[in-house]
């Protein structure tokens, strides 16, 4: 049975393989190794993600299953370049385990990603969402996120397109 708490601390290690998991079932193909590995690294090693549990810039949302966490939703200041208003929040990452997809984690985190936001005072909500990941697109299209413009998301040395989305709250 799925339940859903926040992050502490001693979930770092196990909330970091299961991004890093997620992140190449769904992308790996689309990198050099050198790039996926530099990338993985970078974001979910211990200066990345596992670091950021407790920060007081970010609530790190988890979905587990037992011991083992299936999913997990991260927000925060908005970290995109530009002019961004103050009561903008970003959501970092909405992963769903390949193994869970289709299980109704992903509402779920996202509706909690939504009223924490409204709770904080956010007027907008943003993202980005790879080109090419039209599931993930549907998805932030059914919420109401509109596209608004281009983002070049760096994957070690290759550079995606991502698109950024916005919900007005």
């Amino acid at each position: 049975m799925t339940a859903y708490r926040d992050a502490v601390p001693g979930d770092g290690e196990a909330l970091a393989v299961m991004a890093q998991a997620a992140f190449t079932d769904t992308f790996g193909h689309l990198y050099p190794p050198a790039d996926l590995s530099a990338f993985l690294s970078e974001a979910f090693g211990p200066t990345g993600l596992p670091s950021q549990i407790g920060h007081p810039d970010f609530t790190i949302r988890l979905a587990v299953d037992g011991d083992a966490i299936i999913g997990f939703a991260k927000i925060g200041p908005v970290g995109f370049p530009g002019e961004w208003p103050e009561d903008a929040v970003e959501l970092y990452q909405l992963y769903v385990a390949s193994s869970h997809l289709g299980a109704g984690v992903g509402p779920v985190l996202m509706d909690w990603a939504i009223a924490t936001a409204r709770t904080r005072g956010a007027r907008e909500l943003i993202l980005s969402v790879y080109v090419d990941n039209h599931r993930a697109k549907a998805f932030y299209a059914r919420y109401g996120f509109v596209d608004i413009g281009r983002y070049d998301f760096p994957v070690g040395d290759t550079i995606d397109e991502d698109r950024i989305m916005r919900l007005s709250l």
